[in-house]
């Protein structure tokens, strides 16, 4: 299961929404909500920031949680995963730094 789909499922419940109503209230099927709560589909981030405004929570976490299994997904199955996500992250930072300027 999906780190975000498990946390939005959580977030749900909490909320008191059923399946069924959190659907209704964010337009998609109930079907795909299900799937992506599971993790066999995956979210859009237009589709976390709907879920967190419904269950009136910081969508911060959320986002980070969706952005990093977004890249995991990406790299999980490459030979040089891990060294092109250390190479990613300094040029982040290195654009970030000079954006900044």
């Amino acid at each position: 299961m999906s780190t975000v789909g498990l946390k939005l499922r959580e977030l749900r419940e909490k909320a008191g929404f059923s399946l069924r109503k959190a659907a209704v209230a964010i337009d998609i099927d109930v079907a795909i909500l299900s799937k992506m709560e599971r993790g066999e589909r995956k979210f859009s981030k237009e589709l976390v920031l709907k879920l967190a405004d419904l269950y009136k929570t910081n969508p911060d976490k959320l986002v980070i949680d969706f952005l990093s299994e977004k890249v995991l997904y990406a790299l999980e199955d490459e030979e040089f995963g891990l060294e092109a996500l250390k190479v990613a992250e300094e040029q982040l930072k290195y654009k970030n730094q000079n954006e900044n300027e």
